[in-house]
């Protein structure tokens, strides 16, 4: 009995324990958990709001970006009106777009400067940036000296330029990777809403537990409640936070909307513009090259119909006085050639055959020419100081641009004055003159003591077709065309002039050392005897019906055995009738398909035949991989040229364009 009593005096014990402490270890488990709650949620909080806080800064980048591309684009049409209209205020508005565009740049780099991402591309378009405003600043000034044809030229190659398409690139890297992170701080949004939403699920269910435990913890029950509430209130201004973003984002993208639309709309106005200055230069080149280009041809041909005239005259009689006709009747027509050349050269369709040249060599075998064509009142010097140094250029277009300063240098002189033509050495560091590199190079001077030129003409002098000679006296192609061949040649030339103190005109070329390390010039060979061949059945592919009789008549009278195709269509049917032809001769421009497409559509069995292809059109040599490797011969060409061009073809040498009749 006593041992029952005992043991529930003991129960009673324990659960008075119980009962007092279990209250307590209750609040303490349940404030220990709203704390860790808390924490959490406060934690979530800041996440969310350090993501809606990149995520703007990521839209603040794009618009950035898309606003500088605008401008810098809107500055590049403006800079296409000044140089079409060289307005002044215009001019100014380019500048002024331009230093915002710099700006909007500068604002980019300082919103990206925390991001490892994009310091890199900001960096790159800061400095594809800078390169880009020095070429259209020098386009600027270029229309503000007034070289409107240069600036035109300089604008058009610009606009193909590569630092155009870097910065067009890098931008679309710095929104492409910030894109990228857009996505990746949108799903971080998109994830601490995901923990804000469970964390306040979470504070409901405590506020349930609360609500059971109110008999316990009155004090406990009231604090749970006040804070689910203070957290709904967060919730809701969160929400309504990311409404108000939402909303900003929509409008923003509205904007860049726009501004692209905007943009698209500049670049065609932009492209159009170019359209039309590439008109009016051709519609300009046309009306220059009326009056010299008519009066030089016209005297070339006077000489070649007179000539052929009175040689038909006296070709009975006077048998010698008829040669010498004919050969004035052919001087004209190798004239005619040269200055087509002289054309073909200046617009850059004629190719350069370069070799090792001693400038010193050239001048002293073109003294005897300049020295008849500037006359006996012109005392004329040389001072050769090359010393050995060579340059890699094409000796015929050197000769023809040293000739051509000479006759500038006689005209200038009127026909009575002194003349020097010096050659040297200098060494140059990079862009010292015009772009060249740094360097040794090879100077060649011509100085005279004539007239001078005012600085309005200096700053005109190498414009295409521009010349101070009276209409019909020149085509002012002189200039141009040796301003074009030094550049291809990889030089540069300077012209020093003032009003009667004469004027200097230097060319530097670099200097050419060969494979071995030393200035070595390539040995021009001799004309070589074209190799004999037998009576040889050639296919001959010419639509026109003169030059087909003519080339028949050249090709009997070297022993050769034609076969008449005035067609490239029915070539294939007279090589199947003819089994003997051994080479076919095409010309390259023909109705349906051109000389290079005939023989690429020929039988395969045909493949073995030789070719020799003939052109007039210089151009077509420039795309030397249309035709096979195969042997071309240049029109007009005379006898010689034609079987030095049989027998490389027939022989399997190559020596494309060796052989014209004015060489």
């Amino acid at each position: 009995m006593a041992d029952g009593f005992f043991m529930d005096e003991h129960a009673t014990g324990w659960r008075a324990i119980i009962a007092r402490f279990l209250p307590l270890v209750l609040v303490i488990l349940l404030i220990g958990s709203l704390g860790t709650l808390l924490y959490s949620a406060s934690h979530a909080a800041r996440d969310h709001e350090r993501a809606l806080k990149e995520q703007r800064r990521s839209f603040e980048v794009i618009a950035l970006a898309r606003a500088f591309e605008a401008k810098t684009a809107r500055a590049e049409v403006t800079l296409a009106r000044y140089v079409i209209s060289l307005d002044p205020d215009t001019g100014r508005l380019f500048q002024d777009q331009w230093r915002t565009a710099a700006s909007q740049l500068k604002t980019l780099s300082y919103t990206t400067r925390h991001s490892d991402w994009q310091r890199g591309n900001v960096m790159a378009l800061q400095a594809a940036f800078d390169q880009r405003g020095k070429t259209l600043s020098e386009i600027g000034l270029r229309t503000t000296y007034d070289q409107k044809m240069g600036a035109l030229a300089q604008f058009h190659q610009a606009g193909k330029s590569r630092d155009l398409m870097r910065i067009t690139a890098l931008l679309d890297q710095v929104i492409q990777a910030e894109n990228a992170r857009l996505q990746e701080r949108s799903q971080a949004v998109s994830l601490a809403g995901d923990r804000n939403a469970w964390f306040g699920k979470t504070s409901q269910l405590f506020g349930l537990v609360l609500l059971v435990c109110v008999l316990f913890a009155l004090w406990f029950a009231n604090a749970a409640y006040s804070e689910r509430r203070n957290a709904r209130r967060q919730a809701e201004d969160e929400a309504e936070r990311a409404d108000r973003l939402e909303t900003a984002v929509a409008e923003r993208t509205v904007e860049l909307s726009d501004a692209y639309e905007q943009l698209k709309k500049e670049t065609a106005e932009r492209a159009a513009a170019e359209e039309n200055l590439r008109q009016m230069q051709k519609m300009y080149a046309v009306g220059q090259l009326t009056g010299g280009i008519a009066h030089d041809f016209n005297n070339m041909l006077a000489v070649v119909v007179g000539g052929l005239e009175l040689a038909k005259r006296k070709l009975r009689l006077k048998p010698q006085e008829a040669t010498r006709h004919l050969d004035n009747a052919m001087e004209g027509a190798n004239r005619a050639a040269a200055l087509t050349r002289r054309l073909l050269a200046f617009a850059r369709s004629e190719p350069l055959l370069p070799n090792a040249v001693d400038p010193d060599a050239l001048v002293a075998g073109l003294s005897d020419l300049i020295d008849r064509s500037i006359g006996d009142q012109i005392t004329m010097a040389f001072e050769k100081e090359a010393q050995g140094w060579r340059i890699f250029v094409d000796q015929h277009q050197m000769e023809n641009a040293i000739l051509n300063l000479c006759v500038n240098a006689r005209d200038a002189m009127d026909g009575r004055g002194r003349l020097l033509i010096r050659t040297g050495q200098t060494q140059l560091a990079p862009n010292e003159i015009g772009e060249c590199t740094g360097g040794e190079y090879v100077t060649l001077s011509v100085i005279d003591n004539g007239c001078g030129m005012t600085p309005e003409i200096l700053s005109r002098v190498f414009e295409p077709f521009f010349t101070t000679k009276p209409v019909g006296k020149g085509t002012g192609l002189g200039l141009s065309q040796i301003f074009g061949f030094v550049h291809q040649s990889e030089g540069e030339i300077r012209i020093e002039s003032e009003p009667g103190q004469g004027t200097s005109v230097h060319i530097y070329l670099p200097r050419h050392i060969s494979a071995e390390g030393t200035d070595t010039a390539d040995a021009r060979a001799p004309d070589r005897e074209p190799v004999l061949h037998p009576p040889t059945r050639i296919l001959v592919v010419e639509d026109d019906p003169r030059v087909l009789n003519q080339t028949m008549a050249a090709l009997a009278e070297l022993g050769h055995l034609p076969v008449a195709c005035d067609h490239p269509s029915k070539a294939a049917k007279l090589l199947a009738s003819h089994r003997d032809i051994g080479l076919i001769m095409s010309d390259v421009l023909m109705p349906d398909m051109t000389g290079p497409e005939m023989v690429r559509t020929l039988p395969a069995i045909y493949a073995h035949l030789p070719v020799l292809f003939v052109t007039g059109y210089a151009g077509d040599i420039a795309e030397s991989a249309d035709f096979g490797g195969h042997e071309v011969l240049r029109k007009p060409y005379t006898l010689t040229g034609l079987a030095q061009a049989l027998s490389n073809a027939l022989n399997g040498s190559h020596h494309p364009g060796t052989a014209a009749a004015a060489e």
